[in-house]
Parts: C-alpha cells; sequence; structure tokens
C-alpha cells in the first residue's frame, strides 16, 4: 500500500528529473519514465512573456496554465509561488510586482531549487528568494504576502486541506489566490480519475470542482471562483481557481 509518504517521494524523484531531463505534466509523458514532452499549459504563456526568461526555465515549466495572468498582480506587491519548480512563474511574477515587490518561490526538490537559483542568476532578477519545503508547511511567518499562486501543483499534495489552510496562514487580510490546477468534473469517482493518470501526472489526485469550492471555503476563503481553461483530458480540465481571505 502507498502511503502519503511514498507518495510524496515519487513526487521528489520525478520533479528531480525533470529539472535535468525535462518537462511535463499530464498522463502523455508523466506516466512514462523516458518521456517529457507533453504540455498541459495549452500555450497559455505569451511570445513575449517567453522572451524574457531563460530558455531553462521555460523548458522545465512544469505547470498546466499561467496563474501569472489572472492574479492580478501590482507593483509593491509580496507573492508565494507554491512548487515553483524552473521559477517560471516567480521570475514572471518578479517582473509584475516590479523592484518594491518581491517574489518567493516554495519547492521541495533540491534539483529544482539549484535551477530556479540559476535561472533567476540568468534573468538578472533579484527580487526573488526562493525556499525549501513543502506546500503543507510553508516556511514563512502569518500574513506575510499579498498573493499566493500555483501551477499544477496543489493536485499533487496528499493533504489538501493542509494546503489550503497554509495558504490562508500565509496571506494578509483581503490577501487572494491565482492557481493554476487540473480539476474533475463531478461526476468523475477518485478511481475513475485514477484511471485517467497517476498521481505524479497531475491526475489522480485532482479535486472534483465541489470538492475544491469546499475545500476553499472551510479553510476560510470567499469570493471562489473556478473558470475552465481548457480540457486535459476525458472530464478533467485545466481550471483557474481565485479565491480571496476576507479582510
Amino acid at each position: 500500500m502507498t502511503t502519503d509518504a511514498d507518495m510524496r517521494e515519487q513526487v521528489r524523484e520525478r520533479y528531480a528529473r525533470a529539472a535535468t531531463t525535462g518537462s511535463c505534466c499530464g498522463p502523455e509523458c508523466c506516466d512514462h519514465d523516458d518521456t517529457l514532452d507533453a504540455d498541459l499549459t495549452a500555450g497559455s504563456y505569451s511570445r513575449t512573456e517567453i522572451s524574457t526568461l531563460p530558455a531553462k526555465a521555460v523548458e522545465v515549466s512544469l505547470g498546466c496554465g499561467n496563474p501569472t495572468a489572472v492574479a492580478e498582480l501590482s507593483e509593491g506587491e509580496t507573492v508565494l509561488d507554491l512548487g515553483s519548480g524552473g521559477g517560471i512563474d516567480v521570475l514572471l511574477s518578479a517582473d509584475r510586482v516590479g523592484p518594491t515587490g518581491f517574489a518567493y518561490g516554495l519547492d521541495m526538490t533540491d534539483e529544482m531549487l539549484e535551477l530556479a537559483e540559476k535561472n533567476a542568476a540568468d534573468a538578472g532578477v533579484t527580487n526573488v528568494e526562493f525556499l525549501k519545503g513543502y506546500i503543507e508547511d510553508v516556511p514563512l511567518p502569518d500574513g506575510s504576502v499579498d498573493v499566493v499562486i500555483s501551477n499544477c501543483v496543489i493536485n499533487l499534495s496528499t493533504d489538501k486541506p493542509a494546503v489550503f489552510a497554509e495558504i490562508h496562514r500565509v496571506l494578509r487580510a483581503g490577501g487572494r489566490i491565482g492557481i493554476s490546477d487540473i480539476v474533475a468534473d463531478d461526476w468523475l469517482t477518485v478511481d475513475e480519475r485514477a484511471e485517467r493518470g497517476s498521481w505524479v501526472g497531475c491526475i489522480a489526485g485532482a479535486l472534483s470542482y465541489s470538492e475544491y469550492r469546499a475545500l476553499l471555503s472551510a479553510a476560510g476563503f470567499d469570493e471562489v471562483t473556478l473558470t475552465t481553461s481548457h480540457q486535459a483530458t476525458d472530464g478533467m480540465d485545466s481550471v483557474i481557481i481565485k479565491a480571496r481571505k476576507p479582510g
């Protein structure tokens, strides 16, 4: 029987390998050990955005959308990216918040953290910091960030209520989230989600639409919206999730 610790280690190993060999998130590639070439972002990043980034940051983009495009970031804000990988969304966020703002990236994988720091140095971006840790236990103080973003990572957690509780904790009053994630239609059972792809492939661990709304509400968020971006696989979509911590 696979434990939560076993699953976390499988995820860590997969993304450690992706940091050095390529990227993907989805059943077409993450379920296979030797192919890392599928793209669930469906072209979410513009050519202009890509042109400003180191090639390696783009190459190892592991997401299913572009949360920075919907997070409505403003000058001077502090942003936290959960599961920051090679740093693509951290670097884009740092540009949007400007020199008076700051962007944190959190990842549990040493190889990804090393790559993200190199990408930031290559891009000449200084208003960023990459932290090692788990999205269920964020190493930042209460009320320390304005915006939390994440790109196809929360579905990988085996304790999603803890993730949402941590997001709520680190956000300032009135803070908000802009998350890209894979979400299942409500009619899909847990077993049916697993039939469509593995946990480390961002599929089996996906919440349904109603589960996502319920867990965010239970964590204390309001103004919760889920907007479908594009289909990831049968009965499962790439979705933009937005919510706000009451002010």
